[in-house]
This record gives C-alpha cells, structure tokens and sequence, in this order.
C-alpha cells in the first residue's frame, strides 16, 4: 500500500510535480514570524520525547482535542507527557480534512522517516521510536531547524526583553540565524490599568528612564528600538484586534498618557487615540530604520471567559472578528505616507471575507520604488490551510503582484511545524501546475519556476534581510 505522504502528496499534474521537485523542494527556509522559545533555541534544547515537542504551547491541537471530547487535564492539566501523547493519537483520526491531519503526517515523515498513520492502534510504537530519536544530539532544537533548511527565525519578541538568547544563539550557531521581532502590544495596552502601569514601570527600569510623560516614553522606546536593531531585528509585528482611530494633536495624547500614569479611567476615545497616535510614531521609526511593519488583524481574543480566568491568554479560546478594519487601517498607512514615513508593511488579515479588501487596500500604498513594499500577508491562523492559502494566492494574483509575493511562515510555537513551508509550496505548485495545464499561463518551467523559487525564498530575503547572512 502506498504511504500517505508520499513525494507526489498533493501534487496532481507532471507540471506540478516539475515545479515542486525541481524548483521549491530545496529552496532554504526563512520563517520571518513565529512564536518559538528562544530559550529553546539558544540553550539548544533536546525534548525527551515527541508529546513535549508537539503538544507544549499548541493550541491547534488543544482546540482540537477539546473538540473530540478530550478532558483538560490531557491537554493543559498535569497529566504525563505520555497519557497527553495518547489523548493527541486518539484524536487525530478524527481530524480527517482539517489540516492538522496534513501537518501531523508530514511531520512524521519529515522529521522521523515515519509513513505509518497515527492512531491509538499505532501510538505506543510511534511515541517509543520518536522519543528515542529525539533525546538524540541530532535532534536537539537547533538540529529540527536545520534539518528543514532554516536559515533564519524570526522570533517575537517584548520591548524589555533583553535578547541575550539571540546574542549567544548567533555566536554559537552557524546554520540558524535568530532574528528578534519587535512587538510592542503591552505598551499599546492602555486600557488594561494596573496591568499597563506595572508595564510602564518594567520598562522604564530596563529603558534606564522614568517614564513621567509620553516624550519619555517615545524616547526609551525610540532607545530600545536601536538596541533591538543592533541585535539583528529587521522587522516589527502589532496583534490589532481593532485598529485604532482618532486625529488627536500629541499634546492631547501627552494630557491621555499623562492620565494613565495617575490612575484615571480612560474613555475608548481616549484609549484609541494613543494608541493610533503611538503606532503611527513607532511606524516612522521603523522607515527610519528601514524595518518591516507587519499588521496582524482581526482576531477575536478570549472568547470564553471562563476558560481565559482557568487557564489564561494564547490556549485555544480565540477566533475571527467581523468588524471592518479597512477604514481605519487605511487612514494609518495614509497618515505614514504623507509624511513620506511608511515604512515596508504587511497586513494580515483572520477573516478571509477581508481578502479583497485588504488586496486593494495594499495596492494603494506601494511607492514606485520598492518591488512589492506593502504586501498581502500570507493566509494566517484559521486561514493557513490548503483551501485559504488558495484563496490568498488567488486573490494577490488576481488585484496585485504574486511574483512579488514574499510568502510563506509558520507563525508557531513547535518546532515540528517547519513542514508546512512545505505544504505552502505543494500548494502553490500545484495552483500553478494546473494553471500550465489549462493554458492559462504559459509552459515556461523556468520562467515560472523561478516565480515559486522567489516566492519561496528570494523575495523575503531581499524584503527584509538581505544585509544578513542567510
């Protein structure tokens, strides 16, 4: 019987099969965002068996487990590494035509050479024979990145931290470079009250600067920009559940921040305005330093309030929002581009109704200049599986450029997960295989192969890190 993963997977047609094989297969990996440990990376990890690699922090397969009845003390609770693993067999038959079926296969194959499908009846064998490759040398963190081909991480990474585990990682590690990412969510948090006053008490010891006004605050976080910059980062990443409004002057936003600080309850008009008014100030910073913006939008966070109390943030209780990002997102990007201050920017959007929208919306800021400087990011979350990758690759084929297309990241917490670089490219090789055989574009393999070679990895290179050694 053939293996379920095979080199041909999902590939239908010789031109398809040409464009992977030949073009997309070896191409190296830059994942420029992800949530990976960067204490894993730089201590160099070794997971002593495969449910710590797989299941640590994924909340794909928590939302999934819940879904076929799992109990929580499988999947968060303290339940053994190998009772969770079981849990996680159990389930995945039952996720036929959801993605993770795709994932955790190729993941099998990949990594261990393992073409037998999971299951309870398969489990044990599949746990004892993983977990003894895994506590090999061979399979430490930093050896799973190099066995995809990853040249680069980018990580995500808070104002304060201190990025030594970036530093140690590229002094010690000549195959994985380990990119920080500038996120600054806790600091746009205004409405949180306690919860951001403590953040702005955190950062102004690390900033080595009390923070009693909003130009001490641009200051230290102007300050710890160039410290962030010094240590690799090339780009930036905001969550926006909403975008934020407003025309506030700084000094009306300086009377908002300064309210803050004393304790006083902010209006959302209030809350909205410093945060626009702050974005847009960190956005000229980035141009200034020629980093890229990217604009996660549209998650519905925490949905169940009970769970959120239980268990906390990021464990499988969030969705898409329905509300209309475009005006606003539109009006922040004007407000860079008028001051010729826009930097290089992605936007993506979680709900996939948004996709022509956001296309149109990318197509409106691009300078003359710069090949593809505002792109559609690609499909994100609940929209990074085979059929919503399509719908992305469609819709930036059919308003912008897809050769300029910067393309595919992992956006994880495993390290298991660099396989669906893969995945992405059967996908688009196979979009563009049977465009050949249709007629619809021509039957020119290098010139089209050297597309899927540049959405694969040239383009990001080029994008965002062609002064790194990758």
């Amino acid at each position: 019987m053939k293996a379920f993963i095979h080199e041909d997977f999902s590939l239908e047609n010789k031109y398809a099969k040409q464009l992977f094989h030949d073009y997309a297969k070896d191409m190296p990996i830059i994942d420029y965002h992800n949530h990976l440990s960067t204490k894993d990376i730089a201590n160099d990890r070794q997971f002593q068996n495969i449910a710590q690699a797989w299941l640590e922090g994924d909340h794909y397969k928590w939302r999934a487990m819940r879904a076929n009845g799992v109990n929580e003390d499988y999947i968060t609770g303290n339940k053994s590494d190998k009772e969770k693993f079981l849990q996680w067999a159990a389930t995945v038959p039952h996720t036929l035509r959801n993605p993770l079926f795709h994932w955790t296969h190729l993941e099998l194959s990949n990594y261990f050479n393992i073409d037998t499908l999971l299951s309870p009846n398969t489990a044990e064998d599949i746990y004892t024979e993983t977990s003894k490759l895994l506590q090999q040398k061979e399979y430490s963190c930093r050896s799973l990145l190099a066995k995809q081909n990853v040249k680069l991480v980018g990580t995500t990474d808070d104002p304060v931290d201190t990025l030594v585990d970036h530093q140690k990682n590229n002094l010690e590690n000549t195959d994985t470079v380990m990119c920080p990412t500038w996120r600054p969510d806790a600091i746009l948090g205004i409405e949180k009250g306690t919860q951001f006053l403590d953040y702005v008490a955190k950062l102004s010891e690390v900033g080595g600067k009390d923070i009693t006004s909003y130009d001490n605050l641009i200051d230290v976080l102007k300050d710890r920009m160039n410290h962030f910059n010094q240590s690799g980062c090339r780009m930036s990443d905001h969550s926006l559940s909403e975008v934020p409004t407003g025309d506030e002057e700084i000094e009306e936003v300086a009377a908002i921040f300064k309210k803050a600080l004393k304790g006083v309850a902010l209006s959302k008009k209030e809350q909205d305005a410093y945060k626009k008014h702050l974005l847009i100030e960190m956005g000229k910073e980035y141009h200034r330093l020629g980093w890229v913006m990217q604009l996660h939008v549209g998650a519905l966070r925490n949905n169940s309030e009970r769970q959120f109390k239980h268990l906390g943030p990021d464990t499988g209780f969030d969705s898409i929002s329905d509300a209309n990002h475009i005006i606003p997102l539109s009006k922040i990007l004007s407000d860079l581009d008028i001051k010729d201050q826009l930097p290089k920017t992605i936007l993506y959007n979680l709900n996939p109704s948004d996709n022509y929208a956001m296309a149109a919306l990318v197509g409106n800021f691009q300078d003359g200049i710069t090949p593809g400087k505002i792109q559609l990011g690609s499909g994100w979350w609940f929209l990074d599986q085979k059929e919503a990758m399509e719908w992305q690759l469609n819709t930036l084929s059919n308003i912008g450029l897809l050769s300029r297309f910067v393309g595919m990241l992992t956006d994880s917490r495993s390290f298991l997960s660099f396989p669906r670089h893969e995945y992405f490219r059967r996908t688009l090789c196979n979009l563009l295989g049977n465009d050949i055989e249709k007629g619809l574009i021509p039957n020119d393999m290098n010139w089209v192969g050297g597309l899927v070679q540049d959405i694969c990895y040239n383009n990001i290179k080029n994008y965002a890190f062609s002064d790194l050694n990758v």
